[in-house]
């Protein structure tokens, strides 16, 4: 069974199970967010070479150019992400993450669906991101597909590596 519920921004799908996140503009300075960012950044680091590892510190997601948004249900903080402009009609989708405690739930989705809603009002026309290409990142690579992101080359000062995989949708 699936959920069609709206908000100020979008049509938001939910399926049976999902909960419904508050997704908040965030500063980075809450003791949540930097665990969150740092079991991110360790993640990262398991599953893939450090030359391969493009997932951005703190003080790198603080730059005027990115836009970052916490989810949270109550006092829970549940997931992050961000959009980075590239230039006026190209964005970048950073930092996705769902708590380890919080897999399941359908939080990427929602997350991801306000980043794109996010793009589209700033008049971005295409949308991309870099995920690894090893198999723990199977599921964040079905989820990209699942939204209409499709594989490409490299893009902004990315450069081909095997354990990375790059992905584009026109807006």
């Amino acid at each position: 069974m699936v959920y069609t519920l709206l908000c100020s921004y979008t049509t938001i799908i939910l399926e049976k199970g999902a909960i419904f996140l508050d997704i908040r503009l965030d500063d980075l300075t809450g003791y949540d967010i930097k665990n969150l960012l740092i079991e991110h950044l360790k993640d990262m680091h398991l599953n893939s070479p450090a030359e391969s590892v493009h997932a951005l510190t703190l003080e790198q997601l603080r730059q005027p150019q990115i836009t970052f948004w916490s989810a949270w249900e109550g006092k829970d903080l549940l997931g992050c992400g961000a959009l980075k402009e590239l230039d006026l009609e190209h964005g970048e989708v950073k930092s996705m993450r769902t708590s380890s405690m919080h897999l399941r739930k359908g939080v990427a989705k929602q997350l991801l669906q306000h980043i794109i809603v996010a793009a589209k009002s700033r008049g971005y026309r295409r949308l991309s991101l870099e995920t690894g290409s090893r198999d723990a990142f199977e599921p964040a690579r079905r989820l990209y597909k699942c939204f209409g992101f499709q594989y490409c080359k490299p893009f902004a000062e990315y450069n081909e590596d095997p354990n990375c995989v790059y992905m584009t949708m026109e807006l």
